[in-house]
Protein backbone atom coordinates (compact mmCIF):
# COMPACT_ATOMS: atom_id res chain seq x y z
CA UNK A 1 0.00 0.00 0.00
CA UNK A 2 1.80 3.19 -1.05
CA UNK A 3 0.87 6.11 1.80
CA UNK A 4 1.27 9.89 1.87
CA UNK A 5 5.29 10.73 2.40
CA UNK A 6 5.73 6.37 3.50
CA UNK A 7 3.95 6.58 6.64
CA UNK A 8 2.75 3.52 8.16
CA UNK A 9 -0.49 2.32 7.53
CA UNK A 10 -2.22 2.69 10.87
CA UNK A 11 -1.67 6.69 10.15
CA UNK A 12 -3.21 6.44 6.46
CA UNK A 13 -6.27 4.54 6.27
CA UNK A 14 -9.71 7.21 5.80
CA UNK A 15 -10.79 6.38 9.31
CA UNK A 16 -7.40 6.98 10.89
CA UNK A 17 -6.60 10.59 8.90
CA UNK A 18 -7.76 14.04 9.48
CA UNK A 19 -6.27 14.89 6.44
CA UNK A 20 -7.52 13.79 2.77
CA UNK A 21 -5.13 14.36 -0.38
CA UNK A 22 -6.13 13.86 -3.48
CA UNK A 23 -3.74 14.18 -6.85
CA UNK A 24 -5.11 15.74 -10.25
CA UNK A 25 -2.13 15.09 -12.81
CA UNK A 26 -3.15 17.21 -15.60
CA UNK A 27 -1.71 19.56 -17.77
CA UNK A 28 -3.94 20.48 -20.47
CA UNK A 29 -3.80 24.03 -20.96
CA UNK A 30 -0.35 25.56 -20.16
CA UNK A 31 0.90 27.53 -22.40
CA UNK A 32 4.51 27.56 -21.74
CA UNK A 33 6.74 25.23 -19.25
CA UNK A 34 4.88 21.75 -19.78
CA UNK A 35 5.05 19.40 -17.64
CA UNK A 36 2.78 19.51 -14.52
CA UNK A 37 1.18 16.75 -14.70
CA UNK A 38 4.25 15.01 -13.36
CA UNK A 39 4.03 17.48 -10.39
CA UNK A 40 2.25 15.30 -7.69
CA UNK A 41 4.56 12.09 -8.90
CA UNK A 42 7.11 14.60 -7.77
CA UNK A 43 5.43 15.80 -4.83
CA UNK A 44 4.82 12.54 -3.39
CA UNK A 45 8.42 11.02 -4.28
CA UNK A 46 10.08 14.28 -2.93
CA UNK A 47 7.42 13.92 1.17
CA UNK A 48 8.81 10.01 1.12
CA UNK A 49 12.38 11.76 1.46
CA UNK A 50 11.68 14.35 4.30
CA UNK A 51 12.16 14.75 7.78
CA UNK A 52 7.98 14.10 9.46
CA UNK A 53 9.14 16.04 12.56
CA UNK A 54 8.40 19.65 12.27
CA UNK A 55 10.91 21.85 14.25
CA UNK A 56 8.68 24.81 14.16
CA UNK A 57 5.60 24.08 15.99
CA UNK A 58 7.44 20.31 17.75
CA UNK A 59 5.39 18.31 15.87
CA UNK A 60 5.04 14.79 13.75
CA UNK A 61 1.68 16.15 11.63
CA UNK A 62 1.62 12.45 9.88
CA UNK A 63 0.49 11.13 13.24
CA UNK A 64 -2.87 12.79 13.07
CA UNK A 65 -3.36 10.97 9.67
CA UNK A 66 -3.04 11.88 5.96
CA UNK A 67 -5.38 9.51 3.71
CA UNK A 68 -4.02 9.79 -0.36
CA UNK A 69 -7.32 9.25 -1.71
CA UNK A 70 -6.26 8.78 -5.17
CA UNK A 71 -5.58 10.40 -8.29
CA UNK A 72 -7.97 12.33 -10.41
CA UNK A 73 -7.03 11.38 -14.39
CA UNK A 74 -9.64 12.68 -16.47
CA UNK A 75 -8.19 14.83 -19.13
CA UNK A 76 -10.28 14.11 -22.15
CA UNK A 77 -11.27 18.03 -21.95
CA UNK A 78 -10.97 21.00 -19.79
CA UNK A 79 -14.66 20.57 -18.56
CA UNK A 80 -14.51 17.43 -17.83
CA UNK A 81 -11.88 17.44 -15.75
CA UNK A 82 -13.53 20.34 -14.06
CA UNK A 83 -16.28 18.35 -13.23
CA UNK A 84 -14.28 15.10 -12.77
CA UNK A 85 -12.48 17.29 -9.69
CA UNK A 86 -15.81 18.67 -8.44
CA UNK A 87 -17.78 15.37 -8.29
CA UNK A 88 -14.44 13.53 -6.50
CA UNK A 89 -14.24 17.09 -3.57
CA UNK A 90 -18.28 16.65 -3.12
CA UNK A 91 -17.49 13.25 -2.25
CA UNK A 92 -14.66 13.65 -0.15
CA UNK A 93 -16.29 16.74 1.73
CA UNK A 94 -18.85 14.03 3.12
CA UNK A 95 -16.08 13.59 5.66
CA UNK A 96 -17.03 16.36 8.10
CA UNK A 97 -14.12 15.97 10.53
CA UNK A 98 -11.00 15.85 7.53
CA UNK A 99 -9.22 18.52 6.11
CA UNK A 100 -9.37 18.01 2.60
CA UNK A 101 -6.22 18.98 0.24
CA UNK A 102 -5.22 18.72 -3.72
CA UNK A 103 -2.12 18.81 -4.99
CA UNK A 104 -2.03 19.57 -8.98
CA UNK A 105 -1.48 19.63 -11.79
CA UNK A 106 -1.90 23.34 -13.56
CA UNK A 107 -3.90 25.74 -11.70
CA UNK A 108 -6.89 24.85 -13.71
CA UNK A 109 -7.72 21.75 -11.22
CA UNK A 110 -8.40 24.05 -8.36
CA UNK A 111 -11.75 25.50 -10.16
CA UNK A 112 -13.77 22.31 -9.57
CA UNK A 113 -12.68 22.32 -5.52
CA UNK A 114 -13.37 25.63 -5.05
CA UNK A 115 -16.71 25.45 -6.70
CA UNK A 116 -17.51 22.24 -4.59
CA UNK A 117 -15.88 23.80 -1.16
CA UNK A 118 -18.10 26.93 -1.63
CA UNK A 119 -20.84 24.85 -2.25
CA UNK A 120 -20.46 23.59 1.57
CA UNK A 121 -19.14 26.63 3.43
CA UNK A 122 -20.51 30.10 3.56
CA UNK A 123 -18.74 33.35 3.93
CA UNK A 124 -16.08 31.55 2.14
CA UNK A 125 -12.16 33.42 1.47
CA UNK A 126 -10.16 32.36 -0.96
CA UNK A 127 -6.85 33.18 -0.26
CA UNK A 128 -4.30 32.76 -3.42
CA UNK A 129 -0.56 32.84 -3.53
CA UNK A 130 0.25 33.12 -6.94
CA UNK A 131 2.75 35.38 -9.77
CA UNK A 132 -0.60 36.02 -11.96
CA UNK A 133 -4.18 36.77 -11.49
CA UNK A 134 -5.74 34.27 -13.27
CA UNK A 135 -8.69 36.19 -13.18
CA UNK A 136 -9.94 35.69 -17.09
CA UNK A 137 -13.40 35.06 -17.96
CA UNK A 138 -12.56 32.57 -20.73
CA UNK A 139 -9.00 31.73 -22.64
CA UNK A 140 -8.25 29.83 -25.56
CA UNK A 141 -12.29 29.03 -25.73
CA UNK A 142 -12.36 27.12 -22.23
CA UNK A 143 -13.55 28.73 -19.05
CA UNK A 144 -11.56 25.91 -17.82
CA UNK A 145 -8.19 27.58 -18.66
CA UNK A 146 -5.29 27.86 -16.07
CA UNK A 147 -5.84 31.51 -16.67
CA UNK A 148 -9.09 31.26 -15.46
CA UNK A 149 -8.50 29.65 -12.33
CA UNK A 150 -9.82 32.23 -10.38
CA UNK A 151 -12.50 33.78 -12.19
CA UNK A 152 -15.47 31.68 -10.57
CA UNK A 153 -14.33 31.98 -7.11
CA UNK A 154 -13.55 36.12 -7.63
CA UNK A 155 -17.48 35.95 -8.21
CA UNK A 156 -18.82 34.10 -5.08
CA UNK A 157 -16.49 34.32 -2.98
CA UNK A 158 -14.13 36.76 -1.11
CA UNK A 159 -10.73 36.52 -3.33
CA UNK A 160 -7.76 37.81 -1.71
CA UNK A 161 -4.54 37.55 -3.73
CA UNK A 162 -1.11 37.66 -2.78
CA UNK A 163 2.11 38.42 -4.66
CA UNK A 164 1.23 39.29 -7.93
CA UNK A 165 3.24 40.39 -10.36
CA UNK A 166 1.61 39.38 -13.96
CA UNK A 167 -1.54 39.75 -15.44
CA UNK A 168 -3.02 40.93 -18.97
CA UNK A 169 -5.05 44.64 -18.93
CA UNK A 170 -8.52 42.55 -19.76
CA UNK A 171 -8.15 41.11 -16.28
CA UNK A 172 -8.10 44.96 -14.43
CA UNK A 173 -11.12 45.33 -14.78
CA UNK A 174 -11.82 42.17 -12.55
CA UNK A 175 -9.65 42.80 -9.62
CA UNK A 176 -11.03 41.87 -6.53
CA UNK A 177 -10.58 45.74 -4.64
CA UNK A 178 -8.40 46.24 -1.88
CA UNK A 179 -8.02 42.65 -2.19
CA UNK A 180 -4.89 42.36 -4.12
CA UNK A 181 -1.38 42.75 -3.06
CA UNK A 182 0.79 43.08 -5.71
CA UNK A 183 4.87 41.75 -5.42
CA UNK A 184 6.28 44.95 -5.94
CA UNK A 185 4.15 46.36 -3.03
CA UNK A 186 4.77 43.46 -0.20
CA UNK A 187 8.23 44.40 -0.93
CA UNK A 188 8.65 47.50 0.11
CA UNK A 189 5.98 46.99 2.77
CA UNK A 190 7.53 45.78 6.32
CA UNK A 191 3.73 45.20 7.50
CA UNK A 192 2.52 42.94 4.35
CA UNK A 193 1.47 40.31 6.61
CA UNK A 194 -0.82 41.69 8.94
CA UNK A 195 -2.68 43.65 5.90
CA UNK A 196 -3.59 40.15 4.42
CA UNK A 197 -5.05 39.35 7.83
CA UNK A 198 -7.02 41.52 7.75
CA UNK A 199 -8.52 41.07 4.76
CA UNK A 200 -9.40 37.10 5.48
CA UNK A 201 -11.61 35.67 8.01
CA UNK A 202 -14.21 32.68 8.33
CA UNK A 203 -14.10 29.74 6.54
CA UNK A 204 -11.16 29.79 3.92
CA UNK A 205 -9.85 27.98 1.12
CA UNK A 206 -5.96 28.40 0.38
CA UNK A 207 -4.74 27.71 -3.51
CA UNK A 208 -1.12 28.09 -3.93
CA UNK A 209 0.71 28.02 -7.45
CA UNK A 210 4.40 27.24 -6.86
CA UNK A 211 4.74 30.69 -9.22
CA UNK A 212 4.47 32.63 -6.12
CA UNK A 213 7.67 31.94 -5.14
CA UNK A 214 10.72 33.30 -6.15
CA UNK A 215 12.08 31.66 -8.96
CA UNK A 216 15.38 31.66 -7.01
CA UNK A 217 13.89 29.39 -4.40
CA UNK A 218 11.43 27.77 -6.97
CA UNK A 219 12.43 27.45 -10.51
CA UNK A 220 10.24 24.45 -11.61
CA UNK A 221 7.37 26.44 -12.18
CA UNK A 222 5.04 26.72 -15.59
CA UNK A 223 5.52 30.28 -15.82
CA UNK A 224 8.23 31.69 -13.40
CA UNK A 225 8.01 35.26 -12.56
CA UNK A 226 10.99 37.19 -10.54
CA UNK A 227 10.44 38.89 -7.80
CA UNK A 228 7.98 36.39 -5.76
CA UNK A 229 7.15 35.78 -2.13
CA UNK A 230 10.02 34.37 -0.01
CA UNK A 231 10.07 31.16 2.21
CA UNK A 232 9.86 32.53 5.74
CA UNK A 233 7.26 35.66 5.46
CA UNK A 234 4.86 33.26 3.74
CA UNK A 235 4.96 30.71 6.20
CA UNK A 236 3.89 33.52 8.71
CA UNK A 237 1.19 34.19 6.49
CA UNK A 238 -0.03 30.76 6.38
CA UNK A 239 0.71 30.36 9.81
CA UNK A 240 -1.52 33.58 10.57
CA UNK A 241 -4.30 32.56 8.60
CA UNK A 242 -4.52 28.62 10.09
CA UNK A 243 -4.67 30.86 14.01
CA UNK A 244 -7.42 33.41 12.80
CA UNK A 245 -9.74 31.43 10.84
CA UNK A 246 -11.38 27.81 9.78
CA UNK A 247 -9.28 26.63 7.00
CA UNK A 248 -11.42 24.13 5.37
CA UNK A 249 -9.45 23.03 2.16
CA UNK A 250 -5.92 23.95 0.16
CA UNK A 251 -4.57 23.02 -2.86
CA UNK A 252 -0.72 23.34 -4.23
CA UNK A 253 -0.11 23.50 -7.55
CA UNK A 254 2.01 24.30 -10.90
CA UNK A 255 5.05 22.26 -9.90
CA UNK A 256 7.12 21.39 -13.18
CA UNK A 257 9.11 18.94 -13.99
CA UNK A 258 12.36 19.53 -15.30
CA UNK A 259 16.18 18.59 -15.23
CA UNK A 260 16.13 21.23 -12.07
CA UNK A 261 12.66 19.79 -10.42
CA UNK A 262 13.85 18.17 -7.17
CA UNK A 263 14.49 21.76 -5.22
CA UNK A 264 11.04 22.86 -6.10
CA UNK A 265 9.30 19.23 -5.23
CA UNK A 266 11.00 19.77 -2.10
CA UNK A 267 9.77 23.12 -1.11
CA UNK A 268 6.22 21.87 -2.40
CA UNK A 269 6.96 18.87 -0.12
CA UNK A 270 7.80 20.94 2.89
CA UNK A 271 5.12 23.63 2.40
CA UNK A 272 2.32 20.54 2.06
CA UNK A 273 3.87 19.51 5.33
CA UNK A 274 4.16 22.82 7.63
CA UNK A 275 0.37 23.70 6.69
CA UNK A 276 -0.79 20.40 7.73
CA UNK A 277 1.09 21.45 11.08
CA UNK A 278 -0.23 25.12 11.37
CA UNK A 279 -3.68 23.40 10.95
CA UNK A 280 -3.34 20.88 13.74
CA UNK A 281 -1.65 23.13 15.85
CA UNK A 282 -4.81 25.02 16.09
CA UNK A 283 -7.31 22.12 16.40
CA UNK A 284 -6.62 22.03 19.92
Amino acid sequence: MKTYAGIPEENASLEASKVVLVTVPYDGTSTWGKGADKGPELFLDASENMELYDIETGTEPYLEGVYLAGEITEKSSPEAMTEAVYQKTKELLQNDDKLFTLFGGEHSVSIGSIRAVGEKYENLTVLQLDAHTDLRPEFHGSTSNHACAVFEANQKHNLVQVGIRSMDVEEVEYLPEGRVFFAHEIANNENWVNDVLEKVSGNVYITIDLDAFDPSIAPSTGTPEPGGLQWYPTLELLRGVFEKCNVVAFDIVELMDSPYAKPSAFLAAKLYYKMLAYYHINQD
